[in-house]
């Protein structure tokens, strides 16, 4: 939705632009709770981590947005069961994100 790319490989790490819950090929937003969206901010990262050849064991760091930071509590739930590595993170409440969405992560991963 934006000029800008996926992700850019450079010195060993991947440097992917934030994830927010839409569903590839249609653009359709997926879901409507935190839950939901930000499992499908998950899945997303994991497309672009499988087309570099990479996990999510990989990410060293993210940047988590949210529209709500009440929502925090939920959307750790499913981001913990993605990112067991435990990578460095940020998390911080936005005024708002693109299509009012309630989350977008980015992460940077390491290539080995």
């Amino acid at each position: 939705i934006g000029p800008y790319s996926q992700a850019i490989s450079v010195n060993g790490f991947l440097f992917a632009s934030g994830q927010v819950a839409l569903t590839p090929g249609t653009g359709e937003i997926a879901g409507t709770t935190i839950q939901e969206q930000a499992e499908r901010c998950c899945q997303n990262i994991k497309g672009i981590l499988d087309a570099a050849g990479l996990t999510f064991a990989d990410v060293v760091k993210t940047t988590c947005f949210l529209a709500d930071m009440g929502d925090f509590a939920a959307f750790n739930e499913v981001y913990g069961r993605y990112f067991t590595g435990k990578p460095a993170r940020s998390c911080v409440a936005v005024k708002e994100l693109p299509k009012k969405l309630l989350c977008e992560i980015e992460i940077i991963a390491a290539q080995k």
